[in-house]
C-alpha cells in the first residue's frame, strides 16, 4: 500500500522507507565525520613519523638520510635482497635507488655483491655494525613506545594494534 493510510497518516510501508533513507544519510555523515578525523590523525602520526625516522636516522650516522633509514629497515627486516626488490619496496627508480645504496655503501652501512645465480643482479645487506645501530635506534623508539604504550589497558593496546593491522592490510 502506498499513499496515505486510511487514517490520513503515512503507510507503514513509506514510513519504513523514509526511516531507512534517514538512517542511511545519518551513517554517511557519520562515517564521514569519522573519516575525516581518521585522516587528521594519520597526517599528525606521518609527521611524528618523519621526525622520529630523521631523529633515528642521524643516531646510525649524522649523513643518513630518511630514505636511507628506510632502506636500513627494510634490509633489517627481511635481510639480504636484491636491489631491484628494495627498489620495488622503497617504490623508487633505478637512479634514486642506484645513489642512495651507493651513499649508504660510502657511508659503511651497507655491502652490495653479485647474485651467484644471476650476476648481472646486485644483492644489497646490511653490515653487522649498521645492524647493530639500527638496532639500538630501534631498542631506543621502542622504549618510547612502551612508555606511551604502557599507560593503556593491555585489551587496548591489542586493539590498537588490530586495528592498525587491518588497516596496514586494507591498503595492500
Amino acid at each position: 500500500m502506498t499513499g496515505p493510510s486510511a487514517s490520513g497518516g503515512v503507510a507503514p510501508d513509506e514510513t519504513k522507507k523514509t526511516a531507512n533513507t534517514v538512517g542511511a544519510e545519518v551513517n554517511e555523515e557519520s562515517i564521514a565525520e569519522a573519516v575525516k578525523s581518521v585522516q587528521q590523525q594519520i597526517g599528525t602520526l606521518l609527521v611524528r613519523a618523519r621526525k622520529s625516522i630523521a631523529t633515528r636516522a642521524a643516531i646510525i650516522h649524522p649523513e643518513l638520510k630518511p630514505m636511507g633509514f628506510s632502506a636500513m629497515m627494510v634490509l633489517s627486516q627481511r635481510g639480504p635482497v636484491h636491489q631491484l626488490t628494495l627498489m620495488q619496496i622503497l617504490d623508487a627508480d633505478k637512479a634514486v635507488v642506484s645513489r642512495l645504496l651507493k651513499q649508504l655503501e660510502g657511508l659503511g652501512l651497507i655491502t652490495r655483491r653479485a647474485d651467484p645465480a644471476d650476476g648481472r643482479a646486485m644483492i644489497v645487506a646490511l653490515t653487522p655494525e649498521a645492524y647493530e645501530r639500527f638496532e639500538m635506534a630501534q631498542d631506543s623508539s621502542r622504549q618510547k613506545l612502551f612508555d606511551r604504550l604502557s599507560q593503556w589497558e593491555v585489551s587496548e593496546v591489542r586493539q590498537f594494534a588490530a586495528v592498525m593491522a587491518r588497516f596496514n592490510e586494507d591498503l595492500d
